[in-house]
């Protein structure tokens, strides 16, 4: 896989996870420990930027997952 499906691929996965969850991205930002928008939340789910590690582990928290869901 490229870099840039892998990206869309975690994106849709976490856009489907807080749908499910009757989440809005305001939602789940409002949840999410530490300094993350609406506009990085919108750029993770499309692909759009690469989001750390860390990241990713901050927004399973704020969805009651665990980070293997992800992928």
């Amino acid at each position: 896989m490229e870099k840039s499906e892998i990206l869309k691929a975690v994106g849709k996965k976490i856009k489907e996870l807080r749908e499910s969850k009757g989440l809005s991205q305001v939602d789940l930002v409002g949840k999410i420990e530490g300094k993350i928008d609406t506009t990085n939340i919108s750029r993770i789910e499309s692909g759009r930027t690469n989001p750390t590690l860390y990241t990713l582990h901050r927004i399973a928290t704020a969805l009651e997952i665990d980070l293997k869901e992800f992928f």
